[in-house]
């Protein structure tokens, strides 16, 4: 069964938390399409912005971010 999201935050037993957030379906989101040569390093930005823009409005703090590239179009031959 599923768990509040506030109880399962404390700030009393953890002051730092690490969260990961990845596209689904292995979608494109950075860095350069290979098949096409495309460049989405534009969206890189709009990601931080968005990411700073939530810091403000949640009121946390964010100690340590890292914004990278997926590895969708890189095959193994």
């Amino acid at each position: 069964m599923a768990t509040a999201r506030k109880s399962q935050i404390s700030l009393v037993d953890t002051k730092y938390y690490h969260c990961i957030s990845r596209c689904v379906r292995r979608a494109f989101l950075f860095g350069e399409d290979r098949s096409t040569g495309q460049s989405f390093e534009h969206r890189r930005g709009w990601v931080e912005d968005k990411l700073l823009g939530l810091v403000k409005v949640f009121f946390i703090d964010v100690c340590a971010y890292a914004i990278t590239i997926n590895q969708q179009n890189v095959r193994n031959i």
